[in-house]
């Protein structure tokens, strides 16, 4: 494991730690889980950002979290999550100290023995929904036997799509799912190679705005956006993840106060009309979320936990209860909120 500096108790007793720099693109961050790069060194926190965490994009662009932290002699690697499944590889590969992740998406890495925590939540989001061509005549679930859908195996919006084909009474094994990162789908999606697509916000809310339609909903499908950390980071380096957990809180109050600056930096990470993203963040983000990981997450898990082992993503339901049982750390969320 890294060794890594101990933070000062001055910055624990900062309740409004700063914010980060320009957030433009992969190209400030990298991909460290792809390129098979090793998380950064003993004066370094690797953390991830993503267009589904808005907090993660008003903390990159604010550069508080830096600020803070260069007084103590830490570095913030910034590298991009494309989707859950990209945050899950880096977490599992050590590439990053903090990933972002759909709740069911840190169940699945943590029952299949990435050694997570879930320190934090940072929404309550309505991020996922079965989406169509306005020519394709599929209106309802049932309308998908026999079809080729798009989904992201391992994020919500796949997890998203089972539970309305099992609501529906349709056996998965009727539907073709085709998997492609989330922008591929909704790619796939436009040029016709699938007929449906379980999309993701924002980029979901950006093909409804050129035609896409959302023909099936259902918020209680969506699990909540989990803020993860590698064990290994949490033993050796507590005070630096409670600086993070503080500095959410510091982006949650900061994007309630400021709902369309919020919108004009995903817009801009996003390349989104902005109009397209005060949509996300205004009616599809409640970002006015409890942030400390509890039961209520777990009753959600629940329901998703038998649907990891009914599609083979899990090997067992007893893994799944070990996951449980062991993957939220709530004390670094209560802190923050004092």
């Amino acid at each position: 494991m890294r060794s890594r500096l101990t933070l000062s108790a001055a910055v624990l007793a900062v309740s409004a730690l700063a914010l980060t720099g320009c957030v433009a693109g992969e190209g400030s961050g990298g991909d460290a889980a792809e390129a098979g790069a090793p998380a950064g060194g003993a004066d370094t926190l690797d953390i991830d950002f993503a267009t589904y965490n808005p907090l993660s994009l008003v903390i990159k662009e604010k550069g508080w979290l830096e600020e803070e932290l260069s007084d103590e002699g830490v570095t913030v690697n910034w590298v991009q999550s494309a989707g859950s499944n990209k945050a899950n590889e880096a977490l599992r590969a050590e590439a990053v100290d903090v990933g972002s992740t759909a709740g069911s998406a840190a169940l699945l890495a943590r029952a299949n023995g990435t050694e997570i925590k879930t320190i934090g939540l940072y929404s309550q989001p309505e991020w996922a929904a079965l989406v169509t061509t306005a020519d394709s005549g599929i209106t309802e679930v049932t309308d998908l036997v026999g079809k080729n859908v798009a989904a992201t195996k391992g994020t919500d919006p796949y997890f998203f799509l089972i539970q309305a084909l099992e609501e529906a009474g349709v056996d998965p094994s009727e539907v073709t799912v085709q998997n492609l990162q989330h922008a591929d789908g909704n790619s796939a999606l436009a040029n016709g190679s699938v007929d449906a697509w379980s999309g993701l916000d924002p980029i979901m809310a950006g093909a409804e705005a050129e035609g896409a339609e959302l023909f099936y909903r259902n918020v209680d499908f969506n699990t909540y956006g989990f803020l993860n950390a590698t064990e290994s980071f949490l033993e050796e380096s507590p005070e630096l993840a409670q600086a993070v957990l503080d500095v959410y809180e510091k982006a949650r109050a900061w994007a309630l106060e400021n709902p369309e600056e919020t919108a004009a930096i995903l817009a801009e990470v996003a390349g989104l009309e902005e109009d397209v993203a005060t949509t996300v963040i205004q009616e599809r983000s409640n970002l006015d979320v409890d942030p400390v990981p509890g039961q209520a997450q777990l009753d959600v898990l629940e329901r998703v936990g038998p649907i990891l082992v009914e599609t083979g993503d899990v090997a067992s339901q007893e893994n799944v209860d070990a996951a449980l049982a062991e993957l939220l750390e709530p004390s670094y969320a209560e802190k923050a909120t004092q």
